[in-house]
């Protein structure tokens, strides 16, 4: 079974792509894999199987 997660990054505006690159490590750290990123990075879903 799969569990889902969105997240509405808070990126600002200085070094944009870098905090969006560690956002995205960070919960691949945890176990999660990107499922969707919306349009302009406004929200990214993540997923993981839930009994890991």
């Amino acid at each position: 079974m799969k569990e889902y997660k969105v997240v509405a990054p808070k990126l600002g505006f200085r070094k944009r792509f870098q905090q969006f690159e560690e956002f995205l490590n960070q919960h691949s750290r945890e176990g999660w894999v990107v499922n969707t990123i919306a349009q302009g990075w406004t929200s990214v879903v993540f997923e993981r199987d839930k009994n890991r």
